[in-house]
């Protein structure tokens, strides 16, 4: 199926949590039976004036929109020396993203996923010495023959000539499967050590107690794993020596988390996380790591005010968050993540005022937050692309070009990205 999308630009201002409306340009799209998306032409741009915020060095921000028509996109990753992308859309499509045309391939070979619900082929990334091995990881949602479904991560070689996955294989199911559609976790990334980290979620158990999966070091439920790039267990996980705990995992007690990324400057992994009713939280990740879900909790229960659990600060056996919305707050649901560094922010299409700074995406906030970070100080900014109707599922900084990028999720989605004006 081929179908076509316009590169579309506007000039917006740093956009605050007012909002301004978008100014994008108008966009047709035609279906044949090829699977290549073209961009056939670029808009003229269009702008709307402003003046620079003072925590800033530049005036105006350009959105592009590169991408129109996609179906759930979940995760993207960049390709390095080139201006190709990896793109994964939870209907289970991987696609190859010539990020200067506008234009895509899909990428066969890739496994077979469970699709119902919040499951699919969820996020990608790619071995840190691609592409020699040229490894891409993915993590995607699985069923059993009775019904039950988990995470699983897998890994296969990229051909980018005829785009392909070939020698995949599944490196990992998080155990127990569980009968639910929602709560797969799943963001994969490469840490500072060269080990996978991928989040698993709760599964939507409702048992709020001390024996929920999340508290159950037996269960890989509601934890982050770590995992050696071939899919063994590394000798230095904190519970490889606890025969009561599953070996792979790193840190526990989460609910929902689908946000990693690396500090540039302390290494540190960081980590998004949904929480039931608001609650959402920012975590650093330390290795062992109790993060509370859901005995010390800022959430409360869907439909009440009921508090689920302690506060974090109640107990001495748990980490607390750097940044949460507490019941009442509203909530954001933080999906995506990326830092920005001073290196990236000052490549030729980069923001240079924004160098040093966190950005989450959102999901029923329907915002890009923006965070300074001081050490582990972390001060929310600004929120933007408001009034959209956007859906951030992840967030990604190209280190080519310096520009950011924002998958949108929804059944019409579009890959946009943010560039110095």
């Amino acid at each position: 199926m081929k179908r076509r999308s316009y590169l579309r630009q506007s000039v917006l201002p740093l956009i605050s949590s007012a909002g301004i409306g978008a100014v994008f340009a108008g966009c047709t799209r035609t279906e044949s039976d090829d699977s290549r998306i073209t961009t056939s032409d670029k808009m003229a741009s269009t702008t709307t004036s402003t003046s620079a915020q003072s925590d800033t060095q530049v005036s105006q921000v350009r959105i592009e929109t590169v991408l129109t028509g996609l179906t759930h996109p979940w995760g993207l990753t960049h390709l390095p020396d080139t201006q190709k992308s990896l793109l994964t859309e939870r209907v289970g499509r991987l696609l190859l993203v010539d990020r200067s045309a506008g234009t895509y391939d899909r990428v066969n070979g890739v496994p077979g996923v469970f699709t119902r619900g919040q499951g699919g082929l969820l996020d990608v990334c790619i071995h840190p010495s691609f592409p020699d091995p040229s490894w891409v990881y993915l993590t995607y949602a699985v069923a059993r023959d009775d019904g039950a479904t988990t995470t699983a991560v897998g890994r296969g070689r990229l051909d980018r000539d005829d785009p392909r996955i070939t020698d995949f294989e599944a490196l990992y199911y998080a155990r127990p499967y569980a009968d639910s559609a929602g709560h797969f976790g799943s963001r994969v990334i490469v840490g500072p050590d060269n080990k996978l980290y991928i989040t698993v979620g709760d599964r939507q158990f409702k048992d709020f107690g001390p024996d929920h999966v999340a508290q159950d070091r037996g269960s890989d439920l509601g934890a982050t794993l770590r995992l050696n790039l071939n899919g063994t267990i590394p000798d230095s996980n904190p519970f490889i020596d606890d025969s009561s705990a599953r070996d792979a995992i790193f840190s526990y007690g989460h609910r929902n988390a689908q946000g990693l990324a690396v500090h540039p400057d302390t290494n540190a992994i960081w980590q998004t996380e949904f929480g039931e009713r608001d609650g959402d939280e920012i975590n650093i990740l330390t290795a062992g790591g109790n993060y509370g879900w859901p005995i010390a909790d800022e959430s409360c229960q869907y439909g009440s005010d009921e508090p689920i659990g302690v506060s974090h600060g109640d107990r001495e056996d748990v980490i607390a968050p750097v940044y949460s919305w507490p019941c009442g707050s509203g909530g954001f649901p933080p999906s995506g993540m990326a830092f920005y560094d001073a290196e990236t922010a000052s490549k030729s299409r980069g923001i240079v005022g924004w160098q040093g700074d966190l950005f989450v995406g959102g999901l029923a906030s329907q915002s890009l937050a923006r965070f300074r970070i001081d050490n582990q100080q972390i001060e929310l900014i600004d929120h933007l692309l408001t009034n959209r109707g956007w859906r951030i599922r992840a967030v990604s900084a190209a280190p080519d070009t310096g520009a950011i990028y924002a998958v949108i999720d929804s059944d019409d989605a579009e890959l946009i990205r943010l560039v110095s004006a």
